[in-house]
């Protein structure tokens, strides 16, 4: 303990047992690992100070689990027993934004939204958006490889990612990739370590890619009286060669938990709503914005609303925001997957997840960035109630199962965790399994860093 306060100062290490046991937990539903604390949580500085650590740990053979702000929700910041969680929200600092290259370097624990605010004051914009930014992380978002609405147009944190300081498991600060558009040296470890949940290395800083920021959006909100048509819509709206922001779908029990929520007037009687969003040059969005309109109207929309200003458009995506804060008014226990499909099959998706949830006798709500294909089935249940918990294991399971039937992938932004490692065999296979093991292996050969994930 004297070596871990000589590296960090004791002012940043916490031993006290109801310190510890605050980070027993992430915002998802697992609870493996709250049987025990870890056995000290430390508040790093620097790359050096995480270097040190880590050589220190792996010395000794300390489990030690990277940290931001531990808004996860698949268990990726959960410790075992006697671990060191390494909380790295003390490097907050934007190094650099280059509004002439458009480009921009920052620590790892910068909270998203706060960077986004920096960066548009100069007029540049930083897409990805995860529904927990105003708290998130860059290190976490890079390590989970965090999506959000907007990525049916501009993607996840991935393809913003130009390049990054990293600490190694066994304590070597590497940098990856360039403050250049184009960089293709080596190995791509960039991305290697991006979205590696925290197995491979610490992120301790940023390389990002900006761009322009838009000039205009507009929102739209769509009603709808059949699930069926509301889903296939989504795919209409891209076949038709528009590309937005931003297309959500929400289910009922979604529309009336968020209006008992925040009340800003959503059809609670609608069977399901698209919330869309264009951006761009203002001379071309009324006409993708009447395009959409016209195409949810010919699928079946019983209303398509345009916000009539900005402060109207943000309400309902305050409003979106709150989604899964509004469903713990149903249940105690939120379980929000993310099943993602190709666009085409969001129908038979949504049918699937419907059946599944009948099945079974469990409430499953359906909100997704529909636009992408990215569903959240949201399993709404009490954790303390072990024949229900049992049911709703089976449930996810056969969603699992039904995802990858439909060409699709067990998570688009979530990443595996604790929640869905048993289940990742299924989708890389056996020799994909054993590529990623001689991975983690060659750079952590004492399996110290996040030794429970993926």
């Amino acid at each position: 303990m004297a070596a871990i306060k000589g590296i960090v100062g004791a002012e940043n290490v916490l031993e006290a047992y109801e310190d510890r046991y605050c980070y027993t937990y992430d915002a998802s539903a697992v609870t493996a690992g709250r049987e025990g604390t870890p056995a000290l949580v430390v508040y790093p500085g620097s790359a050096a100070e995480v270097s040190a650590l880590l050589v220190l740990a792996n010395a000794h053979k300390i489990p030690v689990i990277p940290r931001g702000a531990g808004s996860n929700v698949s268990g990726g910041s959960i410790p075992r027993a006697g671990a060191m969680v390494m909380v790295l929200t003390r490097m907050n600092r934007i190094v650099i934004i280059d509004r002439r290259n458009m480009i921009a370097e920052a620590e790892a624990g910068v909270i998203t939204a706060d960077f986004q605010a920096e960066v548009e004051k100069l007029g540049l914009f930083y897409p990805p958006d995860p529904a927990s930014k105003a708290f998130s992380t860059l290190g976490g978002n890079v390590a989970e490889c965090a999506g959000g609405p907007r990525g049916a147009k501009y993607g996840v944190t991935r393809d913003y990612v130009l390049g990054l300081e990293a600490v190694l498991p066994t304590g070597e600060i590497v940098k990856t990739g360039a403050r250049t558009m184009k960089c293709v040296a080596g190995y791509d470890l960039t991305r290697l370590i991006t979205g590696s949940e925290g197995t491979l290395a610490v992120v301790t800083k940023v390389i990002v890619k900006l761009l322009p920021l838009p000039e205009a959006k507009k929102t739209l909100l769509a009603v709808f009286a059949d699930m069926d048509r509301a889903a296939e819509t989504v795919s209409q709206v891209f076949m038709a060669g528009v590309v937005p922001t931003t297309l959500e779908l929400l289910d009922n029990i979604y529309i009336r938990n968020i209006e008992e929520y925040v009340h800003i007037g959503l059809p609670v009687d609608a069977e399901a709503v698209l919330l869309i969003e264009v951006d761009g040059d203002p001379a071309v969005l009324d006409k993708q914005a009447g395009i959409i309109a016209r195409i949810c109207r010919e699928q079946g929309a019983t209303e398509v609303k345009v916000a009539r200003d900005a402060k109207e458009a943000d309400e309902l995506w305050v409003a979106r925001r709150a989604a899964f804060a509004a469903m713990s008014r149903v249940r105690p226990t939120v379980i929000g997957e993310d099943c993602t499909v190709p666009r085409d099959r969001i129908p038979e998706m949504v049918r699937a997840i419907r059946a599944i949830a009948a099945k079974y006798d469990i409430i499953i709500a359906v909100l997704g960035h529909a636009g992408d294909g990215n569903l959240h089935a949201t399993i709404l249940t009490d954790e303390r109630d072990r024949e229900e918990m049992a049911r709703v294991e089976q449930a996810a399971a056969e969603i699992f199962t039904a995802t990858l039937a439909m060409d699709g992938t067990l998570t688009g932004e979530h990443g595996i965790g604790l929640v869905k490692k048993k289940y990742l065999p299924l989708e890389m296979g056996e020799g994909g399994m054993m590529a990623m093991r001689a991975i983690k292996r060659a750079l952590d050969p004492n399996n110290i860093l996040n030794p429970d994930l993926i």
